[in-house]
């Protein structure tokens, strides 16, 4: 279990899609004009994501070296076309706003750079949580960047109205806006990262040590000790 947990934290945090690897920019900086958008195209490529991690380890020691790539496209294929059915089913709305960007899930580096770094050398249980770890940082990247987007841009949230038409940045919802946003978001997460990287400040001695603790009176008394012993020898 804690190798499952470990996936998820990697894929959420320590190698989030968006703001750590900056893998999937295709979809990233085309449909993110808005949150229902970037969470919608974020679960979408998760389901996929998952599912073929799942059958990709399950087959792993079945599938020939030589063909692994071609078979890992057909089985993300197969996946992707199963899920544009049901958000066509399901979800018109949502289908039609992300359009091609559904059937280039099949070719999105996230997909079968996780099918061939893990899925293919690990067994399923770990694999299905990497699938899921993964598709959660990616719709957690593409979901801050929507929310951003058509907050700025539009003033709007979810299609609910939180500021003023004439205050909003309408260049933020337009395509060069994904850019900014997106860029915006890396140094902050960068600048927290470096930030909580950081080590802790050595603390400086004084020089009067009646104000300080026991063990550091005794550790200068000891240093003042072995410079003595240095100086006689």
């Amino acid at each position: 279990m804690n190798r499952c947990v470990e996936r998820l934290y990697n894929g959420i945090i320590k190698e989030n899609p968006t703001f750590v690897l900056m893998l999937g920019m295709c979809p990233t900086l085309a449909v993110t004009s808005s949150l229902v958008n970037g969470f919608g195209m974020g679960m979408t490529t998760m389901v996929v994501l998952t599912a073929s991690n799942a059958i990709i380890a399950l087959l792993r020691n079945i599938i020939p070296d030589k063909v692994r790539m071609p078979a890992f496209i057909v089985i993300v294929a197969s996946f992707v076309t199963i899920v544009q059915f049901m958000l066509q089913a399901y979800l018109p709305s949502l289908n039609s706003a992300l359009g091609i960007y559904i059937p280039l899930i099949v070719v999105n580096c996230i997909i079968l750079g996780r099918a061939e770094a893990y899925a293919s050398k690990n067994p399923v249980l770990p694999s299905v949580f990497d699938g899921i770890g993964m598709g959660l940082g990616f719709t957690l990247g593409l979901s801050c960047l929507g929310l951003v987007r058509e907050l700025i841009g539009s003033g709007t949230v979810a299609s609910f109205r939180l500021i003023p038409e004439d205050y909003c940045i309408k260049i933020i919802g337009l395509a060069p806006g994904a850019f900014f946003v997106l860029a915006g978001l890396v140094a902050i997460q960068n600048k927290i990262r470096i930030s909580h990287g950081k080590k802790p400040k050595e603390m400086k001695c004084c020089s009067d040590c009646s104000g300080c603790s026991l063990e550091c009176g005794e550790r200068k008394e000891e240093a003042k000790n072995l410079d003595l012993v240095k100086e006689e020898a």
